[in-house]
């Protein structure tokens, strides 16, 4: 009976054990797959990128990225308005821009009268973001009175909002509260249109909820051109100029996508370049795990941020 009873107490301390283990084993075995998987993605990538002919890849960016863009855009006294209306502390923004306490003179005549043209490159398009960021923000437009930005009734708290710390006070003061750019019913209509068709890979949502500061940017250039009286096509154009300036490796990406399925880059319409299918984070992250890791020349420096 005693022996009996000792090998049941050993067999209810090795159930015990092997209960114990069991999951124990499991976890540990999954970790040693996501590894396996991981490298296998890693040795993959560098596979595709030792394959790739650096050459082509220097042709291909510049079809991508051009040296820079003159577009016909009246940018006016808007800089100095909304430094006046405390929208923009220029002390705050210069610092962010350059470190420093003063801008560049090509950047500081954007804060003075009679500009009637925007030139955008590589090393302005930071500069770009955030002054379109504030004119987005503070522009009185149903999009950020109505729209999903307002969904919970309190809009404070997205990084184009609470991330706006190149104003005086609240941003919130600002919060589509100055008359920048007044809209017809007809034009707030194509502004919400098009708006709607726009992405930014840095989130899945489109320039009609714009939560982050490139998209707030994206609404104020769309509403000024729209305001202005520009077609949808040059509309489109000018936001993947943009775009392309602020996230320039989603761009090289989808073009050497369009290479290896036999479509040329160039032939391919913004518009559809800009959509969901392409330019939103769920969108380019299918693009980046068909192409890879590339190496492109272009690329010194790290792409776009939704912080000022």
């Amino acid at each position: 009976k005693r022996l009996k009873k000792k090998y049941t107490t050993v067999d209810f301390f090795l159930k015990i054990l092997l209960i114990t283990l069991f999951p124990i084993s499991t976890f540990l075995l999954g970790i040693l797959y996501e590894k396996i998987v991981s490298e296998r993605n890693i040795n993959e990538e560098f596979e595709v990128s030792q394959n790739v002919n650096n050459g082509n890849l220097i042709s291909l960016q510049s079809k991508v990225i051009k040296e820079n863009y003159v577009f016909k855009i009246k940018w006016g006294d808007l800089g100095k308005r909304m430094v006046e209306d405390g929208v923009i502390d220029k002390g705050k923004f210069a610092q962010a821009i350059t470190g420093g306490e003063e801008l560049p003179k090509d950047l500081d005549k954007y804060f003075k009268d009679g500009q009637n043209k925007i030139e955008v490159n590589q090393k302005n398009a930071q500069f770009w973001v955030d002054v379109l960021w504030g004119l987005g923000l503070a522009n009185k437009n149903k999009i950020l009175e109505e729209g999903d930005m307002m969904a919970d009734g309190d809009a404070s708290n997205f990084a184009s909002t609470g991330g706006w710390t190149i104003g005086v006070g609240d941003p919130m003061n600002h919060y589509s509260g100055h008359s920048y750019i007044s809209l017809s019913d007809k034009q707030q209509k194509t502004v919400e249109e098009i708006a709607g068709n726009i992405y930014r890979p840095c989130c899945g949502n489109s320039t009609a909820f714009p939560d982050c500061n490139h998209g707030m940017a994206m609404l104020g250039l769309i509403e000024l051109m729209v305001l202005q009286g520009s077609s949808e096509e040059e509309i489109y154009k000018t936001a993947l100029a943009f775009n392309t300036y602020w996230f320039p490796q989603t761009y090289l990406d989808i073009a050497y996508h369009f290479e290896k399925n036999g479509r040329d880059y160039l032939k391919v319409s913004p518009k559809e370049l800009l959509s969901k299918t392409f330019s939103s984070a769920m969108g380019y992250e299918a693009i980046r795990g068909n192409v890879g890791q590339l190496p492109w020349p272009i690329l010194e420096r790290r792409g776009g941020s939704c912080s000022a």
